[in-house]
Formats: structure tokens, C-alpha cells, sequence
């Protein structure tokens, strides 16, 4: 069973369409896209026979614990976590205040500890009882991040900021738990394209992208395109398959060429 946070559009609604794909049962949290969750949970049970959206503010632990609860009660134990929830913000560092600090801080770092944990205490527990749940081993955990958080950019300072800390906390997370066989993958991603591609590309989202800001930006890529879903979830399902049970604390791109450090 898997759970997908962020997941009422954009990259993280079609991850959990891909798990669902592939006969997992998968729930998807949002915290305000309610439609768009509703709409794939109903996509993903005409494939599977179950799925559910669920809401969840993931500043806040009684939301998360609630979350965690509802999911493994109506799908089963959580054996994949998924964490792709996060707030970005474009802007001169300089312009930034703490109030924006805080708020991406706490739903794109504290969020994901918050999320992680509530599972991740699931997965132990099942591990030291002899439970089984539906993967090799004591479950999961896939990060999701942008690549700005893996060799940084102008402009994106505190979203860089906030998704560094995602690749501390995978590699932490790998070597602590490993012993109760749970693994932790990130995968870092350059700019894809899907219904959030204006917002993250700081275009404006009422009006045609901009014909030479779209050069500048596809300048970067050394494959002359952005990315699709379709490019991100074929390895977000490797990582989450017994085809890598050896895999663990890496950092993986998925970024055309953005950066190959």
C-alpha cells in the first residue's frame, strides 16, 4: 500500500496513478487540491478496487497522525511513503522575510519529518513484531526534491534551502533504519511539466509563457526539453520494487542534463 503526499495534482497525482498502474493500492493526500485527490483516488480504485484521497495539513501533528491513521484502516499498513508535499517560493533572497521562511520550512522540511515519522514508527513497529507488510523487508521511503536543493539557483534560496535538508534526512534515514529492513531513496528533479509548471517556473499563470524566458530556461537543459511525468515515475517505482532491495541513502537525478554533479 502506498501513500503519496502533495499528491491532488501536479507530479505527486501522477505518481500515485502510476503505483495504481502497477495493481498498488494508494492513497493520496492533499492538503487544499481536494478535487484533483478525489478525481485520481476514483481513477486509481476503478484499477484497483481501493484508493482513497485524504486531507492533511502537514504542519500540524494531529492532522498527520489522523492521516496516517485513516489510511492504514480503510487500505492496509503503509509499506511505500511517498513524499513529495512541499512550498515553493520564488525571489531575491534578499527580499525574503522570516514569515516565508517559516512557511516553506514547516510544509516542506518539518512536514515531511512530520509525515515520516508517523509512518516510519508503523513500519518499526511491524518489523519488531513479525509483521508483513506488502513489500521485502519493513517498508520504503522515496523523497521527492527539486535540484535546486542539490547544487542550488538564484532566486530559490529558501526552496533550495529546505529541499537540501531532503538529502540529509534520506541518507540519515537509510542507515538508521536499515536494520528494520525499510530503505530511503531521494529522487532530485529538474523542471517538469504538469498543471504546476507556471508556478514552478515562475511564469504567470493566466497568460502564455513567455517565448524567450522559455528559451532561457530550456538553455539550461542539455536536452533542449523539460521533463513529463512519465520521466519521474518509471524510477520513483524502481526504487519502491524488491528490483532495488539493495538501494539505499542514494540521491538520484531525473533533470535532462540540468546538472550531472
Amino acid at each position: 500500500m502506498v501513500l503519496v503526499t502533495g499528491a491532488g495534482q501536479g507530479l505527486g497525482r501522477e505518481i500515485g496513478l502510476a503505483f495504481a498502474r502497477e495493481g498498488a493500492y494508494v492513497a493520496f493526500h492533499y492538503h487544499s487540491s481536494g478535487s484533483g485527490a478525489e478525481e485520481a483516488a476514483a481513477e486509481a480504485g476503478r484499477l484497483t478496487g481501493k484508493a482513497l484521497a485524504v486531507q492533511a495539513d502537514v504542519r500540524k501533528d494531529d492532522d498527520v497522525a489522523a492521516m496516517v491513521e485513516a489510511v492504514e484502516a480503510q487500505l492496509g499498513p503503509i509499506g511505500v511513503l511517498v513524499n513529495n508535499a512541499a512550498a515553493t517560493a520564488g525571489g531575491p533572497f534578499l527580499d525574503t522575510t522570516p514569515d516565508d521562511w517559516a512557511f516553506q520550512v514547516d510544509v516542506t522540511l518539518t512536514g515531511t519529518l512530520r509525515v515520516t515519522q508517523a509512518v516510519a514508527r508503523r513500519m518499526v513497529e511491524r518489523s519488531l513484531s513479525g509483521g508483513h507488510p506488502p513489500t521485502p523487508g519493513g517498508g520504503v521511503i522515496v523523497n521527492l526534491m527539486g535540484d535546486s536543493g542539490r547544487v542550488g539557483e538564484s532566486g530559490l534560496s529558501i526552496t533550495g534551502t529546505t529541499r537540501a535538508a531532503t538529502m540529509g534526512l534520506t541518507k540519515s534515514l537509510a542507515k538508521e533504519l536499515a536494520r528494520h529492513g525499510i530503505r530511503a531513496n531521494c529522487v532530485s528533479i529538474g523542471l517538469v511539466q504538469t498543471d504546476r509548471f507556471d508556478h514552478h517556473a515562475g511564469l504567470s499563470g493566466t497568460e502564455a509563457p513567455d517565448e524567450e524566458r522559455m528559451k532561457k530556461i530550456l538553455a539550461k537543459y542539455p536536452l533542449r526539453r523539460l521533463g513529463h511525468p512519465s520521466d519521474v515515475t518509471p524510477l520513483v517505482l524502481l526504487l519502491a520494487s524488491p528490483l532495488s532491495g539493495w538501494t539505499t541513502g542514494q540521491v538520484i537525478s531525473v533533470n535532462g542534463g540540468y546538472s550531472m554533479a
